[in-house]
């Protein structure tokens, strides 16, 4: 997965501490999820279609109705999945109790809820992205009642 704040993260820090972005979580949180939470093309396209993404449960909801057009371009999806899962977790962390991004050794940020669970939310989102399922909303209302 390509998510550009880790490879510049790399860059600053040097080939020895490439693999344990995880740190970046300890360190700044807030910027972590700041950078997490800017999603530009998914916020681009609901924009185009009248939907406001203001981090809320309900703006789920308006993600679950769009029309999904950008199917129709197969190097589109991966893209908008990417973003629509960071979305969906910045929804969660913004909205559920004590749940906080995580950053796997892999590089993969994942939520990590209260209870220790963790969620792919960028797999959820390309999953949305692709065909429709799960839907954001549905999978927030599962994240929220963990």
């Amino acid at each position: 997965m390509n998510i550009p704040f880790l490879d510049s993260w790399r860059k600053r820090h040097g080939p020895g501490h490439g693999a344990a972005p995880s740190s970046a979580v300890d360190r700044d949180p807030e910027g972590l999820a700041e950078l997490l939470s800017e999603c530009e093309l998914l916020r681009a396209h609901a924009q185009s279609a009248g939907v406001v993404l203001d981090d809320s449960p309900a703006s789920l909801e308006a993600l679950d109705q769009l029309q999904p057009r950008w199917r129709d371009d197969p190097e589109l999806v991966p893209w908008l999945g990417n973003d629509a899962g960071l979305y969906l977790g910045t929804v969660v962390i913004r909205t559920v109790r004590d749940a906080g991004w995580w950053i796997r050794s892999d590089g993969q940020p994942v939520v990590r809820l209260a209870n220790g669970r963790e969620v792919d939310v960028v797999e959820a989102g390309q999953a949305w992205a692709a065909d429709g399922a799960p839907e954001l909303s549905q999978l927030y209302a599962e994240l929220a009642e963990s």
